[in-house]
């Protein structure tokens, strides 16, 4: 997806937001303007997202030896924070208004309703596909997908006073987005939080790994095991492998196997081995693993 895309998408969602809260600010209607401050954290979701893409390319200098691809993480957990925040404001907001009902004017929240849900839904549809591959996109596709939703339940609240005259509803929808916004946010930020804390990936075990590495002719035992992601793509790893002292001329070979095993098994491209001879005293302060047969 060119960034282009997502420049628009910026412009498309700020016009979007002023519409909508002078549609709730007229009608009365909490949930539109709900609708309509989360639809003004899409817009903002989307531009740190382009932001950080464009940071993301820049490559490694002799500041930032690793590049600065993380930058798309930090921007995911931006919004992700973001988005928590919102969601419990809207909580409060739709808890005072039950208690404080107001008067909702019902066809001008459906009307303007609809035209966010066509918005959102356009929106959405330009960062689905780069979402499947970037969290940082990801971040920002949730927050269309939870407005797009947001939207669908205001035109059925505003449906449901028109009707019946239930002004009950429109916090009550309020209260329906904040969830769905709260789940997400909570669901998707403990990936950033992993990836920035140099976790093991989801997707890796760390016996396993060793059990891996241990298993490679020559190989008498591995510990002082990491493995952590640089991004949500890139999984790194690191570890210290014994070997006897008579394989010393062997040990190139005993490492290109290493790293093949971690490659075509584990997908692991890029590794640092350390290795050391059987019954040697390590330099290592702190041991993660150790595996040996």
């Amino acid at each position: 997806m060119g960034d282009g895309r997502l420049a628009w998408a910026v412009a498309v969602n700020l016009v979007l937001t002023v519409a909508q809260i002078a549609g709730g600010l007229v009608s009365g209607s909490l949930a539109l303007v709900a609708d309509a401050i989360h639809n003004l954290s899409d817009a903002a979701s989307l531009a740190i997202a382009l932001f950080a893409r464009r940071v993301a390319r820049r490559g490694a200098d002799a500041r930032m030896t690793y590049g600065y691809r993380r930058a798309e993480i930090i921007a995911a957990l931006i919004n992700l924070t973001t988005l928590i925040v919102i969601g419990v404001y809207l909580v409060y907001e739709a808890v005072f208004r039950f208690f404080a009902p107001e008067p909702v004017a019902g066809w001008i929240v459906v009307i303007v309703a609809a035209i966010a849900l066509a918005v959102d839904l356009v929106t959405a549809a330009l960062t689905y596909a780069e979402s499947k591959n970037s969290l940082n996109v990801r971040a920002a596709f949730l927050h269309n997908v939870a407005d797009a939703l947001g939207s669908v339940v205001v035109i059925a609240a505003g449906a449901l006073v028109i009707w019946f005259g239930w002004s009950w509803v429109d916090p009550a929808a309020t209260l329906l987005i904040a969830g769905y916004i709260l789940w997400h946010g909570l669901l998707e930020i403990r990936s950033c939080i992993r990836i920035l804390m140099a976790g093991v990936p989801l997707d890796q075990d760390l016996e396993t790994l060793g059990a891996a590495v241990a298993g490679v002719d020559g190989v008498v035992g591995v510990h002082h095991l990491h493995v952590w992601q640089l991004d949500e793509r890139s999984a790194y790893f690191e570890a210290h492998v014994v070997i006897e002292r008579a394989d010393a001329d062997r040990m190139e070979i005993i490492k290109r196997a290493v790293k093949q095993v971690l490659g075509e098994r584990f997908g692991i491209a890029h590794t640092t081995l350390e290795f050391e001879f059987d019954g040697a005293d390590s330099a290592c302060g702190e041991t993660a693993t150790v595996v040996a047969h």
